[in-house]
């Protein structure tokens, strides 16, 4: 089975961030996938470059074990939130080479967090990992969700599943054996040094 794991860059015990992913996961379920809800608030994480602590292992553990990852995060100032930031520089290739990864913004204002977006891609691309084409931005975060966290807006909640489902099914197909002797077949290829 494919599993998509959601990585919460959200430390708020009201987080629109993890109600976002949460619906997000549902996308990927609904198409097959096993889900995880990765809340970065369950972890004590020391900052980058300190000593590894057993909490450090855990995450790189639950990301390592994905097929797909979903990363959201709040806006904060124009870019992603440093929990998050910190969570990745944490990880690396182990983690992420080859994956699937779906891209969540949520913001107060208008703009839904497309800034953190592009920073995150640029992120994603060093750790070689695929992000795919769909993205969601959940704009004026605040009036998005009720009481129980479920999305007011069906367009929304459609968008944000649909980031869930293509992550499980991209995951899903990079995974298939048809595609795995495709990709060692192109690695093996001899270069063609043609005009």
């Amino acid at each position: 089975m494919t599993r998509v794991v959601a990585l919460a860059g959200s430390l708020s015990d009201v987080s629109r961030t993890r109600m976002a992913l949460t619906v997000a996961l549902q996308g990927a379920a609904d198409h097959g996938a096993g889900t995880e809800l990765v809340d970065l608030r369950d972890f004590d994480l020391p900052l980058c470059g300190q000593p590894d602590t057993p909490d450090v292992e855990r995450l790189r553990a639950a990301v390592q074990d994905a097929d797909g990852v979903l990363l959201g995060t709040p806006e904060y100032h124009g870019g992603y939130s440093g929990v998050l930031k910190n969570a990745l520089d944490l990880m690396g290739f182990d983690e992420f080479q080859g994956k699937m990864v779906g891209l969540v913004g949520v913001s107060g204002g208008a703009l839904g967090g497309t800034g953190p977006l592009s920073g995150l891609r640029d992120v994603c691309r060093s750790l070689h990992a695929w992000v795919v084409p769909k993205q969601a931005t959940v704009p004026h975060a605040h009036r998005q969700f009720d009481e129980d966290g479920q999305p007011v807006d069906d367009g929304m909640a459609r968008r944000l599943r649909e980031v869930g489902a293509q992550v499980a099914r991209f995951s899903a197909l990079h995974q298939s054996p048809e595609a795995q002797s495709f990709l060692a077949a192109w690695e093996t290829a001899y270069e063609n040094p043609g005009a």
